[in-house]
C-alpha cells in the first residue's frame, strides 16, 4: 500500500474513488490521453472512470513497494492536477516504469518534474536500483521531463507494450548527483 508523498507544491496520494470527477478531466483529455500506455485506453464518462479508479484502489493492496499509483494534487488548494504512477514494466514485470499525466490546464510549470523526482525519491528509498520511463518518440514534452527529472536516454525498445519506446534511465547515484545543490559535496 503506497503512502502520501510532499513536495513543495505537490501532494501525492492515494487514489479514491470520489476522484472519478477530476480524474476524467485528465484521463479523458485527448492530449493526455493520445499518449497513455496501450494497457489503458481513454476514459470516456464518469462512470468508467470510476471503475478504473476502483480497479486501481484494489490493486494497492496487491503491489509490492515502491510499485503504486498517486492522486496528484495541489498542496496550495487540493485541486486534483494529475496522476503518478512507479509499475513493473510488461512483459516480465522485471523494471521499474515512472510515470505521470497531468491536466492540460497545468502543462509548463514543472508539477510533472516535481512530481517524478518525489517518485525516484520514493523508489530509491525503498530500495530500487533503477527507475526507466518509457515514452512514444513523438512525445516531446514526456521527454522532456524525462531529462529535468535527471533520467538520460538509453535507446529505443519494442521490449514494452509491443511498440517502439525511447526508454529513460534514473539510477539513485545519478540522482542523488544532480540534487545535490552546486558548491555543496556529497558527505
Amino acid at each position: 500500500m503506497v503512502g502520501q508523498l510532499d513536495t513543495e507544491r505537490l501532494v501525492l496520494r492515494p487514489w479514491r474513488i470520489e476522484d472519478a470527477e477530476a480524474a476524467l478531466g485528465i484521463f479523458g483529455a485527448p492530449g493526455v490521453a493520445r499518449w497513455l500506455s496501450p494497457a489503458m485506453d481513454r476514459v470516456g464518462d464518469v462512470n468508467a472512470m470510476r471503475l478504473v479508479l476502483q480497479q486501481w484502489i484494489g490493486e494497492a493492496a496487491r503491489l509490492v513497494p515502491p510499485a503504486g499509483r498517486w492522486a496528484i494534487e495541489l498542496r496550495e488548494d487540493h485541486r486534483l492536477v494529475g496522476g503518478g504512477i512507479l509499475l513493473p514494466l510488461p512483459p516480465r514485470g522485471d523494471d521499474l516504469e515512472m510515470g505521470w499525466q497531468l491536466h492540460p490546464e497545468v502543462w509548463g510549470h514543472g508539477y510533472a518534474t516535481e512530481a517524478g523526482r518525489a517518485l525516484a525519491r520514493w523508489a530509491f528509498d525503498q530500495g530500487a536500483d533503477e527507475v526507466l520511463a518509457v515514452v512514444r518518440p513523438a512525445n516531446t514534452r514526456a521527454s522532456g521531463t524525462a531529462r529535468r527529472i535527471g533520467m538520460e536516454w538509453v535507446g529505443e525498445t519494442e521490449k514494452y507494450y509491443d511498440m517502439r519506446l525511447q526508454v529513460f534511465r534514473l539510477r539513485p547515484g545519478d540522482f542523488e548527483a544532480q540534487m545535490t545543490p552546486p558548491g555543496r559535496g556529497r558527505r
